[in-house]
């Protein structure tokens, strides 16, 4: 256990574009300007935990977040890893959140005719990082006469 309102608030990884995660935080309410987090991550358990090497910072120099290139996560699960420390003492710790932002489907086909004043449209799941089913994906279609 570490001091207490010195953990990380509102964590929370996006993985945008199949391959690339911004994970963001937001510095604990009782940090102080010398408190620093590091963030360590790894896809399974068999791997060992991977540092930060891009981190977002504030304008006091804390890490507030890091950016992830050629990212892969198997299984869906990741592990996330922060710690830290302030004036020589261990920060708190706090739970997270990961999301994925998909990409636009794809090969998106529309078919018309007069006649019947119908349209038929077509596409194909966007890519992610990781699909278990591609029929759990809901699709909105927004239809704007010109």
């Amino acid at each position: 256990a570490g001091v207490n309102g010195t953990a990380i608030e509102n964590f929370v990884c996006v993985i945008f574009n199949v391959s690339f995660m911004n994970c963001t935080w937001h510095v604990g309410n009782t940090a102080s300007v010398d408190t620093q987090y590091f963030l360590y991550w790894r896809t399974s358990r068999k791997e060992n935990f991977t540092r930060c090497q891009n981190y977002i910072k504030d304008n006091l120099g804390r890490h507030t977040g890091c950016r992830f290139q050629n990212v892969t996560i198997e299984n869906r699960k990741a592990c996330f890893l922060i710690n830290g420390s302030r004036s020589g003492q261990n920060i708190d710790v706090s739970p997270f959140i990961t999301v994925e932002k998909l990409t636009p489907p794809l090969n998106v086909t529309v078919n018309c005719t007069e006649a019947s004043h119908r349209c038929e449209i077509r596409w194909q799941p966007p890519h992610t990082s990781h699909v278990e089913n591609p029929a759990c994906f809901k699709y909105e279609i927004v239809i704007e006469n010109k």
